[in-house]
């Protein structure tokens, strides 16, 4: 079998502080399309990549990297995407199926079926929603608002990075659930398209408002029933001034602290004894389980348009870095999506 170019993006060092583009090389290695004999991996051509926060502290030397799933400099970088087979020693999977799951950010990959999270059988839809609606960040907003946040028709939520892929899922939950929901983000753009595109009651630019206590204040005369929390430090630390008895905090991510060399501290903690609030954080795929039940939830309402998605996509594995550094200063509207090949 012939060696094909094999495109990668590659850490070229460990990241402190906020990455940037020459953080990262594009490097033309090569790949030959069979498997190794008696291989039970799987094959794969990357179609769309995803660009998510976590993956900043993947980039980093020390106590924050996740194991298996940090960088190495001089490897490629991986996440979640959308990909064809295009051989495969696995019973599950065969030539041509379309699959997403944990990958490398190549043109070709060679993964494990433990990688894989399920293929695709609805492909009426984009596949580069699988990258978010309906992949990864789609079941984080699903998890988090459902199963931990346990909405009431009538209750209040906040929820912080709303226009991003989980927020601009969350605020739609919430109000096919009957809450009123409030988003923050750091455009007059964004703040736009969570009312007018997501359907939020309300929206606001947080670096507009000096004041975030007054401003929740604001919005939220009597208390907040849910925090979706993807922010953290100041606007974490603003919310707990203003819950209601019983809230719920699920804690999606905490995009505000990950290049700092040192967190922000929280000063209003005392206040989630006295309101008897339920702070929790989560991992998705502690989840995804309940995939299946989700796709069941989810693909009607994107079918009558009750539930919407927005993408921001940029065209080529050569613009990887521009686009997964620009997540971190707020570039992207919408959900950020790399483009590798379109079939």
């Amino acid at each position: 079998m012939a060696q094909v170019r094999n495109k990668q993006v590659i850490l070229s060092n460990y990241v402190t502080g906020f990455p940037t583009e020459s953080d990262f090389n594009i490097v033309e290695s090569t790949i030959t399309l069979e498997l190794p004999e008696g291989s039970n991996d799987v094959l794969i051509k990357n179609l769309y990549l995803s660009c998510d926060p976590y993956m900043r502290s993947l980039m980093s030397e020390g106590p924050a990297r996740k194991g298996s799933l940090s960088y190495t400099p001089g490897s490629p970088i991986g996440g979640y995407g959308v990909a064809k087979v295009i051989e495969s020693g696995h019973p599950n999977y065969k030539k041509g199926d379309i699959v997403w799951g944990f990958t490398k950010w190549e043109e070709y990959s060679l993964v494990s079926a433990a990688q894989i999270v399920t293929k695709i059988e609805n492909s009426d839809v984009p596949l580069s929603y699988y990258t978010g609606i309906l992949g990864m960040p789609g079941m984080t907003a699903y998890a988090g608002f459902f199963e931990l946040g346990s909405p009431k028709k009538g209750e209040t939520v906040f929820v912080s990075a709303a226009s991003g892929a989980v927020g601009q899922l969350v605020g739609q939950f919430a109000k096919l659930t009957g809450c009123y929901v409030v988003g923050s983000a750091g455009t007059k753009e964004k703040v736009d398209l969570l009312k007018n595109k997501f359907g939020y009651d309300e929206a606001f630019n947080y670096k507009e408002e000096p004041d975030l206590d007054a401003t929740l204040k604001r919005y939220f005369p009597e208390g907040i029933d849910i925090y979706f929390e993807n922010v953290g430090g100041k606007t974490l630390d603003a919310v707990l001034s203003n819950l209601k008895v019983h809230a719920r905090i699920p804690i999606c991510g905490m995009i505000s602290q990950y290049n700092l060399t040192e967190q922000e501290g929280v000063k209003n903690l005392s206040k989630l004894i006295y309101n008897r609030v339920r702070l929790q954080g989560f991992i998705v795929s502690d989840y995804y389980h309940l995939y299946p039940k989700y796709l069941e939830f989810l693909l009607p309402k994107i079918k009558e348009g009750k539930v919407v998605y927005v993408e921001d996509i940029a065209e080529g594995l050569e613009n990887g870095p521009t686009a997964l550094v620009g997540i971190f200063s707020g570039r992207n509207v919408g959900k950020q999506v790399v483009v590798v090949a379109r079939e």
